[in-house]
This record gives structure tokens, C-alpha cells and sequence, in this order.
């Protein structure tokens, strides 16, 4: 696209799309970096109680990657599926602006999840899902083999894309954990209410629960406003403030309120984030992540107390490391972290890629161009 004649779509014209100075794309790469090193500390005890955490790894529980899925490092589904929405959002985004085209966030997006979903091995027999799989491109992410891998994937989001619908009462974390790239590249590209919006889209296509969806807008406001340079309790306010006028908000806000008040109140255990429950369901992982990443002392401080605890460890531990990643960069997640992390060259180039659209939203490189056409 030449840039010189270069005309924005009507329904963006008035956006802001200025950057404060304080929005780096350290803090884009820190958020998709530190996202999947939380998802690969967490992966190898998901499915553990404490007490079994501790037995076998000692009084502070897992403080290092630890084998799984046969190797150091691996990522898991919510890692995938946070890359596949990157890529969603790029592709929606570069289809509105760059052709003027007002594609359907939610279509564009359901159509990344079944590039996803072929990774997974599913089976395109079924009329329904070969129709879909029919009207999908192909995308860069298909390429790299590292992701044809299953990693524990979540019933809810296999079973929603398989059907072609939202499971209607599931409220699972599997919508959230996978939203923030959402916030990242909307932020200061339009107003906080429909990132808000856009959250909830993105995490409804398979959760269909209030709190299921409803969680994802909030992280995603949560994510929008830390780059805008908003500490985390303000982030959490902003957010809460568009929470509250949402229907069937209640379960999502006395979960984060549970989370605020618990780390301004009492010290910090694994006894204590397991008070805010387990993470299977979505308000929990949320209220979770953020508990973990007020307490944090540090990056790998925030990881290890997100993981430790008999839940669902590799989401909790996800969730809290795109907000850790997303205040402090990606300079502040550990060397030995990073250094063995499974795809660590792919979730930099989408965390780039995501800063690159956002600072230029209407004049995309031929790079990315190539790898995200629009849908």
C-alpha cells in the first residue's frame, strides 16, 4: 500500500492514533514473551494438587521449567491460542484498514481458531467442519511445526469450533487466558469500552458463560491501559468501570475484588491465591493472575506464586505473565527463562509484529502484509 494516498475508512477516522512516548515495543514482545514463559512454568504442574507440587519439588514448589509434553520449556494450548489470536486480530485489523473492508471481528477470529484447530488434528470428516475449514486461509502460523502439537487443549474451545458455536454456559479460562493481544493492538486505536467489547468477542466465539466472556474485555482493558501507562490498580479500575454497566457483571467483579482486596491485606502464600480458587473457570484465572501480579516482587517472583497452587497452574501462570510482561518489558522476564522457551522466535516476531501495526495502523510493511492478508 502506497502511504501517500493512503485514505482511512470513514468508521476510523476519528481514532486516536497517536503514541504517548512511554508505549514501547518492549512492552508488546514483554507481554506475548512473558504470557507463554508463565504458560511453560505452569504447564508441568497443571494437574496437580500443592501438596503434590511441594513433594515433588520442594518447599517453594516448581521454581524452573520442568519437563513436559518431552521437553524443557513447552508452551501449551493457552500459548497457542494467544499467538492464533494475534494473528486474528492483525488480519481483521489490516482488512479494515488497508481495504476498507468491514470484516466481522468475531469471523475473522473464528476463522484464525480453525487454523489453530487443524494444528490440533482434528479430524475435517464432519460436513459441518470441512464447510468451515473450506471458507479459512492459510496462514504463516500453519507453517511452523512446533505448534501441530496437542497440549492438554481445552473440551470447551475444541468442541465450540468443532460445532461452529459458542458453548452456551461455559465460563472456563480457556476464553481469557487467550485475549491479550486484543489490548495490545487496540490500544490508543480505539476507545477502552470497545476494546472491552472486542475482549468479550474474542473469548465468547467459544465460552458462552457471562463470566466467560466478560473476563476477556476486562483483561483486555486491563492490558490497554498499563500501555498507556496506567499502574495495575488503576489498570483494574478503568476496567471496572466499564465492568459494572455490562449484564451478569457480578461473578467477574467480586472475583477481582476478592483479588484486590486479598493483596492489599494479607501477605503473600500460595495459601492465599488459593483462596481465590482454582482457575478452571474464567473469573477465577483472572482474579488469579491479577492477585499474583499486585504481589509481585519481580517477573519471576509474580510467575512462581501464579503457579503454585492446585489449579489450572500453566493459565494462572499465563495470565499473570502477559500483565507482568506488559508493565515491565520483556527485559525484565529471566535469560534462563527465555532461553529455553519453545518458540521463543515466533511469540518475539508476533509481539513485534503486534507493535508494528499498532504504531503504524494504516500503513502495514510488505512483511507483515505477507504474513497476515486480510480476511
Amino acid at each position: 500500500m502506497d502511504s501517500t494516498d493512503q485514505n482511512p475508512p470513514e468508521s476510523y477516522e476519528m481514532l486516536n492514533h497517536k503514541w504517548s512516548a512511554h508505549v514501547k515495543e518492549d512492552q508488546f514482545r514483554g507481554c506475548m514473551l512473558g504470557g507463554a514463559v508463565g504458560d511453560a512454568l505452569g504447564g508441568p504442574v497443571e494437574f496437580m494438587t500443592l501438596a503434590a507440587i511441594k513433594a515433588k519439588f520442594g518447599a517453594d514448589g516448581i521454581t524452573e521449567f520442568a519437563p513436559a509434553y518431552g521437553k524443557t520449556g513447552a508452551v501449551t494450548d493457552d500459548t497457542q491460542m494467544t499467538l492464533f489470536t494475534a494473528e486474528g486480530v492483525i488480519r481483521y485489523w489490516h482488512g479494515g484498514a488497508e481495504r476498507s473492508i468491514q470484516a466481522h471481528f468475531e469471523d475473522v477470529l473464528r476463522h484464525s481458531y480453525l487454523r489453530w484447530l487443524t494444528t490440533q488434528g482434528m479430524a475435517t470428516k464432519n460436513s459441518g467442519l470441512a464447510a468451515q475449514m473450506q471458507s479459512i486461509d492459510e496462514g504463516w502460523l500453519l507453517t511452523i511445526p512446533e505448534l501441530h502439537h496437542q497440549r492438554a487443549p481445552g473440551t470447551t474451545c475444541l468442541n465450540a469450533l468443532i460445532q461452529g458455536e459458542s458453548i452456551v454456559g461455559s465460563k472456563g479460562c480457556g476464553g481469557v487466558m487467550r485475549v491479550a493481544p486484543v489490548g495490545l493492538l487496540l490500544s490508543g486505536l480505539v476507545p477502552d469500552d470497545e476494546i472491552f467489547d472486542y475482549g468479550c468477542q474474542a473469548a465468547k466465539i467459544t465460552h458462552g458463560h457471562p463470566a466467560g466472556y466478560l473476563s476477556g474485555g476486562f483483561l483486555a482493558v486491563v492490558i490497554s491501559q498499563i500501555l498507556k501507562g496506567k499502574d495495575l490498580i488503576e489498570a483494574v479500575d478503568e476496567a471496572t468501570k466499564i465492568l459494572i454497566y455490562r449484564k451478569d457483571h457480578q461473578e467477574v467483579l467480586e472475583a477481582v475484588q476478592a483479588a484486590v482486596k486479598l493483596a492489599s491485606s494479607n501477605p503473600c502464600t500460595s495459601r492465599g491465591i488459593e483462596s481465590l480458587g482454582e482457575g478452571w473457570v474464567a473469573e477465577e484465572a483472572l482474579a488469579m493472575g491479577i492477585y499474583s501480579s499486585l504481589m509481585a516482587e519481580d517477573f519471576r517472583h509474580g510467575i512462581i506464586l501464579a503457579v503454585n497452587h492446585g489449579g489450572d497452574s500453566d493459565s494462572t501462570g499465563s495470565i499473570a505473565g502477559q500483565v507482568l510482561g506488559a508493565i515491565h518489558g520483556v527485559t525484565a522476564i529471566p535469560d534462563d527463562w527465555l532461553n529455553s522457551l519453545e518458540l521463543r522466535d515466533t511469540i518475539d516476531v508476533i509481539g513485534r509484529d503486534l507493535y508494528s501495526v499498532n504504531e503504524s495502523p494504516f500503513v502495514l510493511s510488505h512483511s507483515l502484509v505477507h504474513r497476515y492478508p486480510p480476511n
